[in-house]
């Protein structure tokens, strides 16, 4: 198969090439395909994919909140050429997405049917851009997804190692809760969607939930840095972009194809095992728009 991966630098997009091994994975990313290039559906079509997955997004919730208008032709605009040029090649459509188009005021995992509410502009962005990949290719796969980190590229994870080992403690929000999940996992089972034909959205992140704080709590232990971690209110964060207070993500409709990705918990030790015994991608190397 012929597969066509956006964003293919990114922590995600390594991964999926990783796990398609024996594909024929054409690896977009920029500056050749720009997702504010007006001409990214034509490049798109030319290349003659069987199979898009667009991975590529402009993922700094803040700075999406501080620039709206790259924020929605990046992720906006940006998709419906994927899904154009996608389209125009008679191709199948796989799209990734945010738990953040929830609002946060439930208290138990969101599942696919459950009302979008987005609080921020990189909710609103990402939202918008499933709602016209589906317009232009009515029976493409939406991949939703939740606090997502891998071994390449910039994320949480990493942060708090960086911060651990250069300060004796860092504060971390403790009000905010959510589904962390290891990139690795997402792309096997993102192909595995891929093989039985999902269409429309699904939920797909680490089983189980935590805290922020928890979460890197959990990062240190597995480091076995003895950096303390304090834990503070959203409030007190001073982020400029509202965040949902919980955005887990049911993954019941995985399990009913026989899927699931393992506990958070699982992941975080499978990336820092790896992590720490190999060479990397250094922290915040990558800053562009890719996931």
């Amino acid at each position: 198969m012929r597969i066509l991966v956006t964003g293919a630098r990114g922590q995600l997009g390594r991964e999926l090439q990783q796990v398609l091994q024996g594909e024929e994975v054409i690896a977009a990313d920029q500056p050749e395909y720009e997702l504010t290039d007006s001409k990214l559906g034509e490049k798109i079509a030319a290349q003659r994919p069987d199979l898009v997955i667009h991975a590529a997004a402009y993922t700094n919730v803040d700075g999406c909140e501080r620039d709206p208008d790259f924020a929605f032709r990046v992720n906006v605009e940006g998709t419906r050429r994927v899904a154009e040029g996608t389209a125009k090649a008679g191709a199948r459509l796989v799209c990734l997405s945010t738990d953040y188009v929830f609002d946060g005021k439930k208290t138990e995992p969101y599942t696919e049917q459950d009302p979008v509410n987005p609080l921020n502009v990189y909710g609103r962005s990402k939202l918008m851009g499933e709602q016209e990949a589906l317009k232009v290719c009515p029976k493409a796969l939406i991949v939703r997804t939740s606090w997502l980190y891998g071994v390449h590229g910039k994320n949480f994870v990493k942060t708090i190692l960086h911060l651990a080992a250069t300060k004796p403690e860092i504060r971390v929000v403790n009000d905010q809760r959510g589904s962390p999940t290891y990139a690795r996992d997402l792309a096997g089972v993102i192909v595995e969607l891929i093989r039985r034909d999902m269409r429309g959205v699904v939920h797909a992140g680490g089983e189980g939930a935590c805290s922020w704080y928890e979460f890197a709590e959990a990062i240190l232990q597995e480091a076995r840095s003895p950096c303390r971690v304090i834990p503070i209110s959203t409030a007190a964060s001073g982020r400029l972009a509202r965040r949902p207070a919980y955005s887990a993500l049911s993954t019941a409709l995985l399990r009913q194809h026989g899927l699931r990705l393992p506990p958070w918990q699982d992941g975080l030790h499978r990336f820092m095992a790896e992590w720490l015994s190999a060479e990397v991608t250094p922290v915040g190397q990558k800053t562009g728009y890719s996931n």
